[in-house]
């Protein structure tokens, strides 16, 4: 299961069925779950532990150092979930102690070509990053949250789950819940609509939604004001809970 030309460190812990390809380089403190297949040409660095079924493509640097002036070699980590698609060229950079010392990609993520995830970044499940997409620092990830190709996300800003990024979108705001955006620099356009009917959101659910989008950007409320008149539209099935605790945590700003 291991190419006989991959170098493997002896602390490394590597489940038995796991196919590692030619000229993988997999170093010291790396943990590899069962099911995990690692094509050629990839360099794996610890401290990382990766789950289980996971597909790591060619050329792809997981847990390398950050990429932070701040960073003196001091012994950060990289979990990776499991049934995670990483393609060629992706880069995952490990935490750092000023970031919490973690980066962490969940489960059932489809991480494209070229993708770049930067240290202290905490990446949920079921996701899609396309091609190109990039990701600074510290950055928080929602669940179900599409990326579209050659999308930048700046530093410490947060996806809410099931927003949608068009292609070269530049953001540098959170992102609420459901919300689609564009543009460089991104702005709001409307309301993830596709994604939730392919979620199996219901038309209530999705009306609801609308409206809440509607009272966040097209009524001139406040984010206090909209906050509130957002808790108080009925639901059909908790659908605007995920959206009324993230707009009770904002600092930075969403996106306007």
């Amino acid at each position: 299961m291991i190419h006989q030309t991959a170098i493997i460190d002896p602390t490394a812990v590597i489940a038995d069925d796991v196919i590692i390809g030619a000229y993988t380089t997999v170093g010291a403190d790396v943990e590899i779950g069962a099911g995990c297949e690692i094509k050629s040409h990839v360099v794996i660095n610890g401290p990382t532990k990766i789950g289980k079924n996971n597909r790591i493509f060619q050329f792809s640097s997981i847990g390398e150092e950050p990429q932070d002036k701040k960073f003196h070699g001091e012994p950060t980590r990289l979990e990776i979930g499991d049934n995670n698609l990483i393609r060629e060229s992706v880069t995952i950079n490990r935490g750092t102690v000023q970031g919490g010392g973690i980066t962490r990609i969940g489960s059932n993520n489809w991480i494209m070509a070229y993708v770049h995830i930067a240290h202290d970044c905490l990446i949920g499940n079921d996701n899609i990053f396309a091609n190109n997409a990039s990701l600074a620092g510290h950055v928080i990830v929602d669940d179900f949250v599409i990326l579209g190709g050659f999308t930048l996300v700046s530093q410490f800003n947060y996806l809410g789950s099931h927003s949608f990024s068009a292609m070269g979108s530049v953001i540098s705001r959170n992102v609420p819940p459901y919300v689609l955006v564009s543009g460089h620099m991104a702005k709001p356009v409307g309301v993830n609509v596709e994604g939730l009917r392919r979620r199996q959101f219901n038309d209530t659910q999705i009306k609801n939604i609308r409206q809440a989008y509607k009272v966040i950007y097209r009524s001139g409320f406040r984010l206090e004001e909209a906050q509130q008149r957002v808790h108080d539209i009925k639901q059909d099935a908790g659908e605007l809970s995920v959206l009324t605790a993230f707009l009770a945590n904002q600092e930075g700003g969403i996106i306007r």
